[in-house]
């Protein structure tokens, strides 16, 4: 896929994401810590890799290793060039039938910019009757225009609205970093 021209400014290295999520699982720990029954529900696709990682974090501070889902919603309104005009959600095999009754819940993605994706992901969750439902982003834009607030951000980054914070994580890009994306403007005609 062809990435959107503009200038990127590289903000967070690798081996400083890395200190970010161990910073995130460590403010995570003692929500969830002792729960019985904990699942970790990466959006597609960048909060998939990010629940991983958060999720082995979790482990290696002592924490059960937590049921491992993905949910599948595209908005995209961090990149105006992949915007949808509706928060689109695709229930995946085997999903219907998810007993999550009991379950702490963590839903974990890479930016939260409108909260579209985020609320769409809550309310398909809750309806499966969990006993709680957290939220850990990566990077919280601040910006929210829905009344949703997360639980765990590793980042807040306060930039410009016609600016993207792209989080580029592997597998789907070679290296862990972010960068913000100041899009060629165009001038006025």
């Amino acid at each position: 896929m062809e990435r959107p021209a503009g200038t990127r400014t590289c903000l967070y290295s690798p081996a400083q994401l890395e200190a970010v999520v161990a910073a995130m699982a460590a403010r995570l720990a003692p929500l969830v810590a002792g729960r019985p029954r904990l699942g970790m529900v990466g959006i597609l696709r960048r909060g998939a890799p990010l629940a991983d990682r958060l999720a082995a974090a979790l482990v290696g501070l002592g924490v059960a290793p937590p049921l491992r889902l993905d949910l599948a919603i595209k908005r995209y309104a961090d990149d105006l060039t992949l915007l949808h005009p509706d928060t689109r959600f695709t229930e995946q095999a085997g999903q219907a039938e998810l007993d999550l009754a009991g379950y702490t819940l963590v839903v974990v993605d890479d930016v939260l910019y409108t909260g579209h994706s985020l609320l769409r992901a809550v309310g398909y969750l809750a309806a499966k009757g969990p006993a709680e439902i957290r939220v850990a982003v990566l990077v919280d834009r601040g910006v929210a225009r829905l009344p949703l607030r997360t639980d765990v951000a590793g980042l807040r980054l306060d930039v410009a609205p016609p600016d993207v914070v792209e989080c580029n994580v592997p597998p789907y890009e070679a290296d862990f970093r972010i960068e913000l994306l100041q899009l060629e403007r165009r001038p006025a005609a």
